[in-house]
């Protein structure tokens, strides 16, 4: 296997600890660059100033979205020839990262699980990845994620571990002692009314700049990058890009919202494209008192919508973010 190519498949097992790329410094041009792509509303990361008055720290907080696109970004290292990402499970966001700070990731092979082909499709497994990202060497955020990965040869190895189901919902798992000091009475002026069921955003976003974000994030999923290496006619969007959008939309509907502790789950349903036209719901699943303000579990739902078809779903995701 030469340093472009791989790895495949085959060349995984359990225990395997990939080389980690280079750590990235956080600065204001890469958050701004995020924004640009991305759009997303949330106070703290906009404004210096109530960032400070919720966090108490002079630097502003580092968009949750970025800081796990950043993360998934690094863990690539282990999925250059990946057909698709399947899920992610249990995403915890340990501690706030603010800007100035420098992360670098752990990707490690947790479990491997051969998958059979349809029709003459490639030969391809399940990997089920453990990612760990650390930000000034103090653990922030640790996930597990299952690529779809091609083989390099024409028999699949025999791998059949459990890839797991995924815990239940459980708001608890997401009380982190780091935000328990945040003082979330600044964002009361953010407060709207939600109603209650399906949130449907009026707003509709525009699928645009999707190299620019893998680059950004350090992205070497080939996949992404060239269309010779897509399973469709189009190259694949990277999946993050839509949970980009979404958490945007999620921050135009939850204006009150402080930051995002986590992901319950985040299943990818369907292919996206460049420049494609997504739309975005949203419903309450679970809410919790938590320190000075509110957990909440919402269900996010986005939808392609492209010519005449009737809408696709294409992102079932269970956020968990921390309001006033």
């Amino acid at each position: 296997m030469s340093i472009s190519d791989g790895p495949y498949y085959e060349d995984m097992e359990k225990g395997l600890i990939f080389p980690a790329p280079p750590p990235v410094l956080v600065d204001s041009g890469l958050a701004s660059t995020y924004q640009s792509i991305a759009g997303e509303a949330l106070p703290l990361v906009l404004d210096p100033r109530i960032s400070k008055e919720v966090t108490g720290v002079e630097e502003r907080i580092v968009s949750p979205g970025l800081l796990l696109h950043l993360s998934i970004g690094a863990s690539t290292v282990a999925t250059k020839k990946v057909i698709a990402n399947l899920f992610y499970r249990n995403v915890k966001i340990l501690r706030p990262v603010f800007l100035g700070q420098i992360l670098h990731t752990i990707t490690e092979v947790v479990a491997l699980q051969d998958s059979q082909p349809k029709d003459k499709q490639a030969l391809r497994g399940k990997a089920l990845l453990k990612i760990t990202t650390f930000a000034n060497d103090e653990k922030v955020l640790e996930y597990y994620r299952a690529p779809l990965v091609r083989l390099k040869g024409q028999v699949l190895p025999g791998h059949n571990d459990d890839l797991g189901d995924g815990s239940e919902l459980d708001l608890s798992n997401f009380q982190q002692p780091s935000y328990e000091n945040w003082d979330l009475s600044y964002l009361k002026r953010y407060e709207s009314g939600v109603p209650v069921g399906s949130i449907k955003d009026p707003l509709k976003d525009v699928v645009e700049q999707a190299l620019a974000l893998v680059r950004l994030t350090q992205n070497v999923a080939s996949v992404h990058r060239d269309i010779t290496a897509s399973p469709y006619p189009n190259r694949l969007v990277y999946g993050g890009h839509t949970v980009a959008l979404a958490q945007a939309s999620l921050s135009r509907i939850f204006r009150n919202t402080a930051t995002v502790l986590g992901w319950h789950h985040c299943n990818h349903t369907g292919p996206v494209f460049e420049g494609d036209l997504l739309s975005f719901d949203h419903e309450i699943l679970e809410k919790q008192k938590f320190a000075s303000g509110n957990i909440i579990a919402v269900r996010s739902r986005v939808f392609v919508h492209r010519n005449d078809e009737e809408p696709k779903e294409v992102l079932d995701w269970i956020p968990v973010i921390l309001t006033s």
